[in-house]
């Protein structure tokens, strides 16, 4: 396995573990015929719903990521691309304060 994906791998596992413990719902977005979807759907024990891309530090959106993102936030959603542990931290961080 290509190093990036597996820091990507290891990036999103901690982050869904991480929103877990803060009683978040944490879903995997598939959605077949519809590429460039973001990774995750995130629903906070307030009530929200993100819609959360996650990259490494240095990844990069291709096209069809940035079509689907603009789809789902012009339909009103909240999408969140979050680049790192830095990025993961900070969202993690403003979930558990109840910012999100």
């Amino acid at each position: 396995m290509e190093k990036s994906i597996r820091r990507e791998a290891n990036l999103e596992r901690s982050f869904c573990n991480r929103l877990r413990k803060a009683g978040c719902l944490v879903y995997k977005f598939v959605s077949p015929g519809n590429d460039g979807v973001p990774d995750r759907i995130v629903v906070t024990s307030g009530g929200r719903v993100i819609f959360v891309e996650l990259k490494t530090e240095r990844g990069e959106l291709s096209d069809i990521q940035n079509y689907q993102i603009g789809r789902i936030r012009d339909h009103g959603q909240d999408v969140r691309v979050l680049y790192g542990k830095d990025d993961v931290d900070r969202f993690v961080s403003d979930v558990q304060e109840g910012r999100l």
